[in-house]
Protein backbone atom coordinates (compact mmCIF):
# COMPACT_ATOMS: atom_id res chain seq x y z
CA UNK A 1 0.00 0.00 0.00
CA UNK A 2 1.39 3.34 -0.97
CA UNK A 3 1.71 6.26 1.38
CA UNK A 4 -0.84 8.17 -0.67
CA UNK A 5 -3.48 5.42 -0.47
CA UNK A 6 -2.79 5.05 3.24
CA UNK A 7 -3.40 8.79 3.82
CA UNK A 8 -6.55 8.55 1.72
CA UNK A 9 -7.81 5.59 3.76
CA UNK A 10 -7.06 7.42 7.05
CA UNK A 11 -8.94 10.47 5.76
CA UNK A 12 -11.99 8.37 4.83
CA UNK A 13 -12.01 6.58 8.18
CA UNK A 14 -11.57 9.90 10.02
CA UNK A 15 -14.46 11.47 8.06
CA UNK A 16 -16.68 8.46 8.80
CA UNK A 17 -15.87 8.72 12.51
CA UNK A 18 -16.64 12.46 12.53
CA UNK A 19 -19.98 11.87 10.79
CA UNK A 20 -20.83 9.01 13.16
CA UNK A 21 -19.89 10.99 16.26
CA UNK A 22 -21.74 14.03 14.97
CA UNK A 23 -24.86 11.96 14.31
CA UNK A 24 -24.70 10.29 17.72
CA UNK A 25 -24.09 13.67 19.36
CA UNK A 26 -27.09 15.17 17.58
CA UNK A 27 -29.31 12.23 18.50
CA UNK A 28 -28.11 12.39 22.11
CA UNK A 29 -28.67 16.14 22.27
CA UNK A 30 -32.21 15.89 20.94
CA UNK A 31 -33.17 12.68 22.75
CA UNK A 32 -33.71 14.50 26.04
CA UNK A 33 -35.53 17.38 24.39
CA UNK A 34 -39.32 17.20 24.34
CA UNK A 35 -40.86 19.31 21.63
CA UNK A 36 -44.20 20.43 22.99
CA UNK A 37 -47.11 20.45 20.62
CA UNK A 38 -48.27 23.92 19.67
CA UNK A 39 -51.51 24.78 21.45
CA UNK A 40 -54.67 25.08 19.38
CA UNK A 41 -56.65 28.27 19.07
CA UNK A 42 -59.55 26.48 20.76
CA UNK A 43 -57.35 25.55 23.72
CA UNK A 44 -56.16 29.14 24.15
CA UNK A 45 -59.68 30.56 23.76
CA UNK A 46 -60.80 28.07 26.44
CA UNK A 47 -58.42 29.60 28.98
CA UNK A 48 -61.01 32.38 29.34
CA UNK A 49 -63.52 29.78 30.55
CA UNK A 50 -61.07 28.74 33.27
CA UNK A 51 -60.58 32.39 34.25
CA UNK A 52 -64.34 33.06 34.22
CA UNK A 53 -64.96 29.98 36.38
CA UNK A 54 -62.37 31.31 38.87
CA UNK A 55 -64.29 34.62 38.96
CA UNK A 56 -67.49 32.73 39.83
CA UNK A 57 -65.83 31.30 42.96
CA UNK A 58 -65.63 34.82 44.40
CA UNK A 59 -62.09 34.05 45.58
CA UNK A 60 -59.54 36.62 44.38
CA UNK A 61 -56.64 34.26 45.12
CA UNK A 62 -58.10 31.60 42.78
CA UNK A 63 -58.34 34.18 40.02
CA UNK A 64 -54.85 35.53 40.59
CA UNK A 65 -53.38 32.01 40.60
CA UNK A 66 -54.02 32.10 36.84
CA UNK A 67 -51.62 35.03 36.47
CA UNK A 68 -47.83 34.79 36.29
CA UNK A 69 -45.92 36.20 39.25
CA UNK A 70 -44.68 39.05 37.04
CA UNK A 71 -48.00 39.69 35.29
CA UNK A 72 -49.35 43.12 34.41
CA UNK A 73 -53.06 43.90 34.70
CA UNK A 74 -54.66 46.95 33.08
CA UNK A 75 -58.14 46.46 34.54
CA UNK A 76 -61.53 47.50 33.25
CA UNK A 77 -62.87 49.36 36.27
CA UNK A 78 -59.71 50.85 37.75
CA UNK A 79 -57.31 53.50 36.51
CA UNK A 80 -54.36 51.90 38.32
CA UNK A 81 -51.96 49.63 36.45
CA UNK A 82 -51.43 46.51 38.59
CA UNK A 83 -47.91 45.07 38.43
CA UNK A 84 -47.59 43.03 41.61
CA UNK A 85 -49.39 39.99 42.89
CA UNK A 86 -50.80 42.01 45.83
CA UNK A 87 -52.11 44.75 43.53
CA UNK A 88 -53.82 42.23 41.26
CA UNK A 89 -55.39 40.50 44.28
CA UNK A 90 -56.59 43.89 45.55
CA UNK A 91 -58.26 44.64 42.22
CA UNK A 92 -60.07 41.31 42.09
CA UNK A 93 -61.18 41.53 45.72
CA UNK A 94 -63.10 44.69 44.78
CA UNK A 95 -64.20 43.53 41.33
CA UNK A 96 -65.59 40.25 42.69
CA UNK A 97 -67.93 42.16 45.03
CA UNK A 98 -70.02 42.77 41.88
CA UNK A 99 -70.36 39.01 41.17
CA UNK A 100 -69.08 39.35 37.58
CA UNK A 101 -70.16 36.84 34.97
CA UNK A 102 -68.24 37.15 31.73
CA UNK A 103 -69.15 36.14 28.22
CA UNK A 104 -67.03 36.48 25.10
CA UNK A 105 -68.69 38.32 22.23
CA UNK A 106 -65.80 38.16 19.77
CA UNK A 107 -62.40 36.51 20.04
CA UNK A 108 -59.28 36.38 17.90
CA UNK A 109 -56.56 33.99 19.02
CA UNK A 110 -52.99 34.04 17.78
CA UNK A 111 -50.83 31.12 18.90
CA UNK A 112 -47.33 32.54 18.60
CA UNK A 113 -45.34 29.40 19.42
CA UNK A 114 -45.41 26.40 21.75
CA UNK A 115 -45.21 28.60 24.84
CA UNK A 116 -46.99 31.87 24.03
CA UNK A 117 -50.31 33.04 22.68
CA UNK A 118 -52.56 36.08 22.57
CA UNK A 119 -56.34 36.11 22.91
CA UNK A 120 -57.96 39.43 22.05
CA UNK A 121 -61.49 40.58 21.38
CA UNK A 122 -64.64 41.81 23.05
CA UNK A 123 -66.38 40.47 26.13
CA UNK A 124 -69.19 41.59 28.35
CA UNK A 125 -69.75 41.27 32.04
CA UNK A 126 -72.98 41.17 33.91
CA UNK A 127 -72.31 42.90 37.22
CA UNK A 128 -74.59 42.89 40.26
CA UNK A 129 -74.61 45.89 42.57
CA UNK A 130 -73.87 44.46 46.06
CA UNK A 131 -76.17 47.02 47.74
CA UNK A 132 -79.19 47.08 45.45
CA UNK A 133 -78.95 43.82 43.51
CA UNK A 134 -79.37 45.80 40.28
CA UNK A 135 -77.65 44.22 37.29
CA UNK A 136 -75.80 46.02 34.54
CA UNK A 137 -73.84 44.83 31.53
CA UNK A 138 -70.42 46.27 30.75
CA UNK A 139 -69.02 45.59 27.29
CA UNK A 140 -65.22 45.79 27.04
CA UNK A 141 -62.27 45.11 24.78
CA UNK A 142 -59.69 42.67 26.11
CA UNK A 143 -56.27 41.24 25.46
CA UNK A 144 -54.78 38.29 27.31
CA UNK A 145 -51.14 37.46 26.66
CA UNK A 146 -50.34 33.93 27.82
CA UNK A 147 -47.07 32.11 28.39
CA UNK A 148 -46.61 28.50 29.32
CA UNK A 149 -44.64 28.43 32.55
CA UNK A 150 -43.64 25.19 34.24
CA UNK A 151 -46.13 23.39 32.00
CA UNK A 152 -49.13 25.63 32.82
CA UNK A 153 -50.59 28.50 30.82
CA UNK A 154 -50.34 31.75 32.79
CA UNK A 155 -51.63 35.22 32.04
CA UNK A 156 -48.61 37.51 31.70
CA UNK A 157 -50.50 40.57 30.51
CA UNK A 158 -54.22 41.32 30.72
CA UNK A 159 -55.71 44.53 29.36
CA UNK A 160 -59.41 45.27 29.55
CA UNK A 161 -61.12 48.56 28.77
CA UNK A 162 -64.76 49.52 28.51
CA UNK A 163 -65.98 50.12 24.98
CA UNK A 164 -65.71 53.82 24.14
CA UNK A 165 -69.14 53.91 22.50
CA UNK A 166 -70.78 52.58 25.64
Amino acid sequence: MTRRSMNKRVAIVTAAVIVAVGTVGTVAATAGTHTAKKASRTQIAGLFDTWNAALKTGDADKVVDLYASDAVLLPTVSNKVRTTHAEIVDYFEHFLENKPVGKKVQTVVDVLDNDSAIDTGVYEFTLTDPDTGAKRVVKARYTYAYEKRDGAWKIVNHHSSAMPEG
